[in-house]
């Protein structure tokens, strides 16, 4: 893309040679605004679709940002806590348009997801008993299982290279499954190795950024080179603002005490250690919810990941359905679906404003540190071990999904549940086989996977029942 200034004739050529190249104009936010509606729109198909899906309207169809750039940020991204796709949407309007086009890109990305999830979360709630709604969802959890597991091979594809990526990856799933560590602490750690070792771990996250002609903002930035600090100021005041707006309704329910504090305060904990996205969180999710708040039961945990997987926008909308029936079995007036919609409203506000206050103060720090080889180590550190993270959440499933029984053992400072074999579900065991063989033999992707094993199970079950 040529930006520089045409002027005909040859006694001007001097001129031409000094002359400021003008600056480049970047998308309106209504333009901007439209891309970033239809993005959130077809973000299905979890964290790696919907970043894949940015990279190709963002760098590849309107070249509005560069291919390092993008890097850089999702990154940066990964390190936060939160879904690291709407975050990045965040970071790039944030360039493009300041304060308001980050907030813009933030929620239209999680709010068609948001409505779509609070209209499956009343269906599973209200006929969630009837036995062929039973069915559906049964077919649901052996295709997460499955999801899972294609989601520790693609994640390991991009983030392992080398030895000591590997070797990080197997210490990280060896410290969550076999000695319970919190997760937190396990992908700060490597945060910090990383930091301390970069050369062993830097550009290995995803790759190296291709050279190609300048993108729309790496002109715009280049013309102008003060343009992010100048953001900065309104980036650190819109941070101040959503975490004011975050804990205010934190304070204002935790002297009331009740489910609907219990929320507050448990998915704002969930805010800020919600490292690795989605699928790096939710054993420690199902662990809080299931054994000590009791707000759901495993398999639910399950579905509700299921329905997560149909709609668009980050997977963290499983937190939404979570709170829902929380909610929606909470004691008191206020419960039922009135009491369910209430408890999922609160938790998108506790769950997602975090992801404004952390992409506004750490993005302008994140420009000035551009190219910092200490910084790009612990970036990549953070993401080979959420491969192990992520590899835990998929043994926790499969215990859950193939086995009815589990034994825990407690051995050589160890304290893990092991499966009882006998106790095996072959109908479960089924159909994650076919799970498998559309996601990885036939590649038919998530919805067509998703859909194939719920109407197998449904099928199943209207044979069984002789209807």
């Amino acid at each position: 893309m040529d930006y520089r200034a045409h002027t005909s004739g040859h006694g001007l050529q001097a001129d031409e040679a000094n002359a400021v190249p003008p600056v480049p104009a970047l998308p309106t936010l209504g333009e901007a605004t439209r891309v970033w509606l239809k993005i959130s729109c077809l973000s299905f198909g979890g964290p790696a679709g919907q970043i894949a899906l940015l990279h190709r309207e963002v760098v590849d169809t309107r070249n509005w940002v560069s291919d390092r750039r993008f890097l850089h940020a999702l990154n940066f991204c990964h390190l936060l806590p939160g879904p690291e796709a709407q975050q990045l949407a965040i970071y790039l309007g944030w360039l493009m348009h300041g304060p308001i086009g980050g907030f813009s890109a933030g929620l239209l990305f999680i709010i068609p997801g948001a409505v779509v999830m609070l209209a499956l979360s009343i269906v599973y709630a209200t006929l969630g008993t009837v036995p062929v709604i039973v069915a559906l969802f049964y077919g649901l959890k052996s295709a997460v299982l499955v999801l899972v597991v294609e989601a520790v091979l693609r994640i390991g594809r991009r983030a392992l290279k080398g030895r000591t990526a590997w070797t990080l990856a197997g210490i990280s799933f060896a410290a969550l499954f076999l000695f319970n560590v919190p997760f937190p602490i396990v992908v700060l750690a490597a945060g910090l190795i990383g930091l301390l070792a970069p050369s062993y771990f830097a550009g290995g996250a995803h790759g190296k950024a291709k050279d190609g002609p300048p993108a729309l903002l790496d002109a715009v930035l280049a013309a102008d080179p003060d343009r992010a600090k100048r953001f900065a100021r309104s980036a650190r005041v819109a941070g101040l603002a959503s975490a004011a707006l975050w804990l205010l309704p934190v304070g204002l329910l935790l002297p009331v005490g009740g489910v609907y504090a219990n929320v507050a305060w448990f998915f704002s904990k969930m805010a800020v250690v919600t490292f690795g996205g989605a699928y790096a969180v939710l054993a420690y999710v199902a662990q809080e919810a299931v054994r000590n708040y009791h707000w759901l039961s495993a398999p639910e945990m399950l579905s509700g990941l299921g329905l997560a997987e149909t709609t668009p926008g980050p997977l963290i909308l499983v937190l939404q359905f979570v709170g829902f029936l929380a909610g929606y079995r909470g004691p008191g007036i206020l419960s039922g679906i009135t009491g369910g919609i209430a408890a999922s409203i609160l938790t998108l506000w506790v769950t997602f404003l975090p992801c404004f206050t952390f992409v506004f103060l750490g993005a302008p720090l994140l420009e000035r540190l551009q190219g910092n080889h200490k910084l790009s180590g612990a970036l990549s550190a953070v993401t080979a071990a959420v491969v192990g993270v992520v590899a835990n959440l998929a043994v926790w499933f499969a215990l859950h999904v193939l086995f009815h029984e589990t034994t825990p053992v407690h051995e050589f400072g160890m304290s893990f549940d092991a499966p009882v074999f006998g106790s095996l579900n072959p109908w479960a065991f089924a159909l994650a086989i076919v799970a498998g063989i559309s996601l990885f033999r036939l590649k038919l992707g998530v919805m067509p996977t998703l859909a194939l094993c719920s109407a197998a199970s449904t099928a199943f079950y209207l044979v069984a029942a002789g209807v």
